[in-house]
Formats: C-alpha cells, structure tokens, sequence
C-alpha cells in the first residue's frame, strides 16, 4: 500500500471514530458509591457498642504490640455469610489496619456448588460431605459451628491454596476417628504434619480439636486421610497479631439451625478457636418463612446467646431489606414479607434486653425499597432476586460494616484516652 493509500485509510478510520462519537456513545465512567442510609434506631448504626468492649481493648492491645495471637472474628450466618463477599470486605480492611491474623475457620470441604470463599481456594477428592439446614424438617445431626460434616477415608483429598495475604503457620481441626483411631497427613508447600483423632471409647465419641504448627507461613495445603475421620472444620491462622475473620454460612440457614447444633462441639470449637467477637448474622430466611411465630423466633434467638459464653462480646446484624416476588407492593412491584420487619424488632429487643450489640443492617441500606433501588442503580448493588447482593454491593455494605465498626473503636478509645 502506498503512504498516500495509508494516509487516505487513516482520514476514513478517523473519520468513522468521529462519526461513532456522534451516535452519542459515552466514555464509561465508574457510579459513585451509594451513600449508606441513616439510621432511625441506632446513632452511626449501632447500638449498644458499650457491649464490645472486650472486642476493642484485643484491638487497642494489638496496636499497641501486647498482644501475641490474632483478634478473631467468627460470624455465624446464612448465605449472606456463606458468600463471604461481605465478610471479606470487613476481613480486608481489618486486616489492613491491624495486620493479618489468618484466613479463619472454613468448612470441612466445598459446601455447595460454586462455593468461593475469599482469599483461598478449595477443592476435594473423594471427600463426602454434608451441610444441613436443620429447620427444614430434618433432625438435628452432631454438628457445630460451620453446620457441616465430612466423612472422609483413605484416598480422599482435600487442597487448599491460599493467596501470600492468607498464608498461615497453624492449622486447627477439629473430628473424630470412627470407628477406631484414625490420622490426617496435612502437607504444606513447605512442610508435613500428622494429627491423631482418637476413636470412640466404650462406644462414647471422643471429639477433639488437634493443633499442628509450621516453621514458615504457608501457602498450600493437603488434608489425606489414614483410616475414617469426621472432620467438622479446617482453620488456617497465624501464630503472631492481627485480625483473623472467620465467615461460617449456611444457605438458607436460620437461628434454629444455630441452636439446634451439637453443643459438645460448639463448645469445643470455642474453646480452640477463642474468639473476641461472635456475629450471629441470620433474620432473612426466619422473615421470609411462611410459617413465622414471633414467640418462637423470639424464643430461638435467646437460646442462641444462652449457648455462647458469658462475657464473649456478640453482634447480632439485624436482617437486611429483602423483597418477595409475586407480592404486589411499592417497591417495584413488589413487597417485603410483614414478618421480617418483626424480626428486626424482636433482634434489637432482645439485643438490647440481653446486653449485646446490634447493627441497623436494613436503616444502613436505605431503609424502605433500598433493594428495589440497589438492584435498579446503573451499576446494581443487589441482585434480580432483591435479597443478596452483588459482589460490589456486598463489598459496599461490608465496608459500611466496618466502618461503623472502627468508628465505634476510635470513639471508645478517644473517650478511654480523656478519662485517662
């Protein structure tokens, strides 16, 4: 081609961009953020932050260089939890300004298809596994915190990759052999370790929490089976500060389901994992039910806090907005069912009543139709269904979370420093 050719087919070339700009096609520019909603109920959207205390002198002890382990997170939900969109965007931030702890308590496995928990990947091989709701007309099986159970022999697999921000130097497990002593070979990307689980005893379970500790922060791991083992969760932390956040979701889970788990493992767990808050972050599922009873409702929430320690600092996140399709109302078209409103009223009744926190969740969002508006915005922050979020709102409201959070901690701080 000729340089007088070349020139001629750039004039048209440019001359085609010009007229495609004047179709009206705009450059793209990023939506700002939503401005989080006032709440009518809590001041910043909290309520009863007094009862963190415990939670912010770990923090400020932390910051200060006193302290030798993580501040652990553990957030008990549904599959707002599971998702772990929301509790990684508080995992994240923590982690930026305290240092990182480790990634936390993950299920015993993949839970459900699609499964992508934030900062690690997992998969499995020949690797049984059961994750029940339990309020869906099922009895109660021996579980704890996570609501899952692995069952798992020799030839099984489990493979974790985890990115350098997660690499960990402890493990925790916790299971039991069945029907005799049985072991779990965890091999890292720098290391091997083996933990015994002991078999029933005069055909009494014998559920432990075993510990294995690595000379260097890893970033692969293996879990491979020598006999039968029930495992009930896989923890990957660190031996030195920061923040460790675990997210353990059910889909569809409700606060039966928290009560309804084994307490003999709950309580083991808790005494491995050591906790500085717990978050019980259901109410979604239990409005939506058909067959809700405020009594009932009310009955379950108190039976879960009785079931925690006394003096552990608890958040309950009361239930977010959430819009039913096939109801006519004035969201879209659509309503949110009357019951989830009464769970949010039964929370923070209960919260304030039992000296526990609670997060204005729903005034935070927006309060009324805030789903129908995040699910519409040019860029949506809530999915068609108007109950979950998208991974950007779940990141977004996450960090509406957190920043009410450290705002509680700076204030608390602030007022210990003047009474100091």
């Amino acid at each position: 081609m000729s340089l007088g050719a070349v020139g001629a087919a750039i004039l048209i070339l440019a001359g085609q961009a010009e007229a495609q700009a004047g179709t009206g096609a705009v450059a793209y520019r990023p939506v700002a953020a939503p401005t989080p909603g006032v709440s009518s109920i809590c001041p910043d959207g909290l309520c009863g932050e007094a009862a963190l205390e415990g939670l912010f002198q770990a923090l400020e002890a932390t910051e200060a260089g006193a302290r030798d382990r993580p501040v652990h997170i553990l957030q008990i939900g549904d599959s707002h939890t599971a998702g772990d969109r929301i509790t990684g965007a508080v995992r994240a931030r923590w982690q930026a300004r305290f240092g990182v702890g480790g990634r936390g308590v993950l299920p015993p496995g993949v839970p459900y298809a699609g499964y992508a928990p934030m900062q690690v990947e997992v998969s499995t091989t020949d690797w049984p596994m059961r994750t029940d709701v339990l309020s869906a007309g099922r009895l109660p099986i021996g579980v704890g915190f996570t609501g899952s159970e692995a069952d798992v022999a020799d030839g099984g697999v489990m493979a974790i990759a985890a990115e350098d921000g997660a690499a960990f130097d402890k493990v925790q497990i916790c299971g039991e052999g069945w029907p005799k002593d049985a072991e779990l070979t965890l091999t890292g990307s720098a290391g091997l370790r083996t933990m015994v689980f002991p078999g029933p005893r005069d055909e009494i379970w014998q559920p432990v929490c075993q510990t294995a500790m690595f000379d260097t922060l890893q970033t692969r791991l293996e879990i491979r089976p020598t006999g039968r083992v029930k495992i009930h969760d896989v923890r990957l932390t660190r031996q030195g500060p920061g923040v460790e956040l675990s997210n353990l979701g059910v889909v569809g889970g409700t606060v039966q389901d928290l009560v309804l788990r084994n307490g003999d493992w709950t309580r083991l767990e808790l005494d491995a994992w050591r906790p500085d808050l717990v978050i019980i972050a259901f109410g979604v599922n239990d409005g939506f039910a058909p067959n809700f009873n405020a009594d009932d409702y009310e009955s379950w929430l108190r039976g879960a806090l009785a079931g925690l320690p006394s003096g552990l600092p608890v958040l309950i996140l009361g239930a977010p907005e959430g819009l039913k399709a096939g109801t006519a109302g004035p969201c879209g078209g659509r309503a949110a069912p009357a019951s989830l409103a009464v769970v949010r009223d039964v929370q923070r009744r209960v919260a304030s009543e039992t000296g526990v926190a609670f997060w204005d969740w729903y005034g935070r969002m927006g309060g009324d139709c805030s789903a129908e508006r995040l699910a519409t915005a040019p860029e949506p922050y809530m999915r068609p269904d108007r109950v979950h979020f998208t991974s950007q709102g779940a990141e977004w409201i996450g960090g509406v979370l957190s920043d009410d959070l450290l705002a509680a901690y700076d204030r608390w701080k602030a007022a210990k420093g003047e009474a100091d």
